[in-house]
Order: C-alpha cells, then structure tokens, then sequence
C-alpha cells in the first residue's frame, strides 16, 4: 500500500481563524456539506462557525446526541461518502458510541467532533460540566482515528488526516475533539493540508494470476460479496458470469448483484450448497459465517479480496490474498481470466432447484413475506430500505428483492437494536429525490422515537413502519423456548403511534394487513413528507434457523 502525499489545496494563502471556524472550512473543502449536531457550551464556537458559512454547511440538529451520530452514519452509508457529526464532551460523547461502534462494523466513513473543556484542565479530574476521563482515548476503542485539535494552526490537517483514515483501506470511524477554549482561538491557518487522500494500493498481480489460475480449475465456484464490494457491482457481475459462479450477499452485501439476476442466491441457499463448492471467491467481505459457522475443509479454495491486510488471515490463511480496493481487483482477476481461459458455460449448481427449494422454505415466515412485499411493491426500484433489529428485518436480510448497490441499509454484525430511526433521516436527508422506507419493531422505535420532531422540523421525507405487537418480540421467544416460559421484561406498553406522530406533526396511518400496508405506504411515499405506518400485528414466526445454520463442511 502507498498513501500519495497531500496534494496543495488551491486555498493555500494563510488567514487568521479560529479552530472552529478552520475545522469547518476543512469539512468544506473535503466535500461535506452536511453537520449533523446538537449545540451546547462546549461547541458553540463550532456552530458559530457553521452560522457564518451560511449555505456552504447545512446544519441538521436532532433531539438526541445518539440522534446526530446515527444521522451521519446513514448519510455515509447510503452514498458512501465522509459524513459528520457534532456533540458536547462527556455524556454527549457517550451518548454517540453506539452509532460509532456501527459505523466501524460497517465500515462507515463517519467524522465526530467532540468538544471539550478549557485545554488546560483536560484529565485533571477537576469536575468541569461534562468533564470525563480521557475521552480521546475513550473514543480510539470505538473510531479508527481519534486525535485533538490544540490549536487553529493544525486543524486543517487533522480533519484530512482523519477523512483519509476514514476513506483508506478499511473504512471506519475517525474522532477530533478540541477545547472549548480552542475552538475559539485564533491562529494563522493554511488550508493546504486540509484536502484528504485515499490510500492508493499496488496490484499484486502475482496474487491475481494465482486468483486466476485456481478460479479457471473450478468446478463448482461460489462468489460471496460483502460491503466492501458495494463499488464493485459491474465487476462482480462480469466475473460471476464468466465463471458462472453464484453470488451469495447478506446485509451489507445486499445489492451488490441485483436479485434478479440469475447467480443470485441469499444466506440458506449458499448454505444448501456449501458442501459443494471447491473454490469460493470472497470480496469484500469477512467471511465469519463460512469460517465460524458452516465450516471450511482442506479440499476448499479460498481466494480472498479485501481493503483491510490483516482480515483474510485471521482466522485461515487464504489461497490467494489480494489486498486493496475490490473494483480493481475483482476487474484484473476477469482480465486475467478472459486472457487465460474460457468462459464457463453454464452454472455446475441447480440454482432453479434452490429457488423452487426457497420459495416452499419460506412460507413458514409469514405474515413477514406479506409484508415485505407489500413494502417492495410501493417502494421504486431505486428507493431504499432500512433494515431494523426486528422479526420483518431479520426476515428482510434473506427476502427483501434488492436491486442495486446502498439501497439496502443493515446494522452489519454490531445488529443493535434501535439504529434504524436515526439511521434511515440520515439516509433520506441526504438523499431527498430518493423514496426511503425503514422498518422497526415497538421495542426498537422507542430508542429515538424523540427524532419524529427532527423529521418534522427538517421536512425530512422518511416513512417509517412500525411493527407494534407489544413485546421485544426475540427476546420473548427465547424465554419461551429455552428457558421454560418464563417471561420476564419482554411484554411492552406500547403507545398509539400514529397518534403519536400526528402529534409531532407527521402523518400518522394504522394498517393491520400486508395490502393495507402497500396501500398506505404507496399513499405516504407519494407525499414525500414525514410519515409513520403502524401496523398492529401478533408475534411472529422465527427466521432464525435460516440465519445462524450448523456446521456442515470441515
């Protein structure tokens, strides 16, 4: 790997300004145009700042500090660009971790700033308002990159460095905070440090040929695509063809190959045919469910294609490791293979019988087909759906038709429940000419039901599905099932909802049935105004025996 050195901005004169105002002109300058915030003491400099910069930033504040973090990661995951965020010190700080920890599971490109007390008394323990100890170092546990800004001079190159941590090999998280008396001192400042850089990788063509050499041995390959594959799609596409191999995706994979193409399987058909397979192909993802789940034997091959060097051997050492951006390297392994060998003609498994098999499979969940139908057929083919820790989520990571790539938004394995509020204004703000629907159940709805008045005061388009059957509807369940039906915290006084909404000021409708809800919701998307659907429903089946399955291989 080799980072290109920072190129001079073509704002490289030297001004007076002050920290804060330095770190929004950085944010500027690298292509953000979006503070997602709460004010407060110890960063009212920075909003200030915000202020005078006028349209350059738009300032979206939220009821919530988890509210603004999770705004941000689902402005980054839907349009895979930096986002940030703005909080106080303390429990503020604290109060963004969860949407932090997300973010670096999903490998979200997500900037927080954090304020801070007067510099001087930093980890003195001298009881400052929302003082606390060592939060930089707090925050280095849940973001990639944490540094603070102690002076105007270097803000510039600190916001650079950490959006070039945040876009460079793995994605993730990156953290500054700076003094409240910081942000408000002023220095001389250069922005020629400001503009981030991408980590540039080297082909490892030596890799790629070995790539090349056992994919072209193959009988029965298998592709398995993740969320570093999402700016891959047409190159995943064209290998899968060549090698008519199927492509298995699952969350944050989702979309990287549309459903409707014919490679396409989802989760329990790659495990049907697993014992099967002799080479599997894994972009951009960990592949923790084969390795820790399924299970790998001495006769498969493993190929590995990923942005993070250290993730294909930490559990097996692959065949082939090609480490770096999974466009290029999913394109020069087809070009290896067009040069070397020729096509496959026609797929080694009976994907037919997988659909025929999946299709009587999963009539056991309803009513969560019904309702994910109805959601897909109100939904435009380039709307997007934010998948939530509930029964019709979990069901919607196997189901759900997905066309194109960051049309599918999950939590990834951090799957904590109630992102998906915050999450999916995150993704509508910062996609306003795209339908968005996101889903939740009544336990999880409440994390941030106080983010209904965001989206009424920003005019923030979301519909949102409440799934209401007044319980943690999992945790319920397993009570029942392994520990002999006893119940304890799972059954929930849940309010009126719609009612609720209406409140707020949003739209508010009440369903009972999957073409009611493709009804109302067709009605709701076409107002392109907040909204909220409460569907009034029982319990529901489990999915989970299509998601965590048994070891059959190795």
């Amino acid at each position: 790997m080799n980072v290109t050195a920072r190129a001079t901005s073509a704002k490289s004169d030297v001004d007076s300004m002050d920290a804060s105002e330095a770190t929004v002109a950085a944010l500027i300058e690298n292509g953000i145009d979006t503070l997602y915030a709460l004010p407060g003491l110890h960063n009212d400099p920075l909003c200030d700042a915000a202020y005078k910069r006028g349209n350059d930033l738009r300032v979206l504040h939220a009821r919530h500090e988890q509210g603004t973090a999770y705004m941000a990661l689902g402005a980054a995951l839907s349009t895979g660009k930096p986002q940030a965020f703005a909080a106080v010190p303390g429990p503020g700080f604290l109060n963004t971790t969860a949407a932090l920890l997300t973010a670096e599971g999903t490998c979200a490109p997500v900037l927080g700033l954090l304020g801070q007390i007067p510099q001087r008394d930093i980890d003195r323990n001298y009881g400052h308002l929302h003082e606390i100890r060592d939060q930089i170092g707090m925050a280095g546990h849940v973001a990639k990159y944490a540094r603070r800004i102690r002076s105007a001079h270097e803000a510039p190159r600190l916001v650079g460095d950490a959006i070039s941590e945040m876009i460079s090999t793995r994605p993730g998280p990156a953290v500054l905070e700076c003094a409240m008396d910081i942000w408000a001192t002023r220095a001389p400042v250069s922005m020629a440090e400001a503009q981030a850089r991408k980590a540039k990788y080297h082909l490892d063509m030596d890799q790629v040929e070995q790539a090349a050499k056992i994919a072209a041995s193959a009988r029965k390959p298998m592709i398995i695509v993740g969320g570093g594959a999402l700016d891959a799609s047409d190159e995943v596409r064209g290998l899968a063809e060549f090698l008519q191999a199927p492509v298995l995706s699952y969350r944050r994979g989702r979309g990287v190959i549309s459903t409707e193409h014919p490679l396409a399987i989802n989760l329990p058909q790659g495990h049907h045919l697993w014992p099967e397979v002799d080479v599997v192909i894994a972009i951009g993802t960990r592949l923790f469910i084969q390795e820790q789940q399924w299970g790998m034997d001495k006769d498969l091959k493993v190929l590995r294609i990923d942005s993070d060097p250290e993730a294909p051997n930490r559990h097996r050492a692959p065949d082939a490791s090609m480490i770096g951006d999974a466009k290029d390297y999913t394109a020069s392994l087809l070009e290896v293979l067009k040069a070397t060998s020729t096509p496959t003609r026609t797929c080694a498994f009976d994907l037919e019988g997988q659909h025929a098999w999946l299709d009587q499979r999963i009539q056991s969940l309803e009513p969560q087909v019904g309702y994910l139908r109805a959601i897909r057929n109100a939904l435009p083919d380039d709307g997007i759906f934010v998948d939530e820790v509930t029964q019709v989520g979990f069901a919607s990571r196997l189901l759900f038709p997905v066309y194109s790539p960051r049309t599918f938004i999950s939590p990834g394995y951090q799957d904590n429940l109630g992102w998906g509020y915050g999450t999916a204004l995150g993704v509508k703000a910062a996609n306003p000419d795209k339908p968005v629907v996101g889903i939740a159940g009544d336990g999880g709805f409440m994390y941030q039901v106080g983010e209904l008045a965001t989206a009424v005061q920003h005019n923030i388009g979301l519909v949102m599905v409440v799934f209401d059957n007044a319980m943690f509807g999992n945790v319920k369940r397993i009570q029942q099932e392994r520990y002999g039906n006893r119940v304890i915290a799972a059954d929930l006084a849940s309010p009126d909802f719609a009612a609720m909404a209406e409140t707020y000021g949003a739209e508010g409708y009440r369903v009972s049935s999957p073409d009611e809800l493709e009804k109302e919701l067709s009605t709701a998307l076409a107002k392109n105004a907040p909204a909220l659907i409460q569907v009034k429903c029982g319990e529901m089946p489990s999915a989970w025996d299509m998601l965590l399955m048994p070891k059959i291989r190795g």
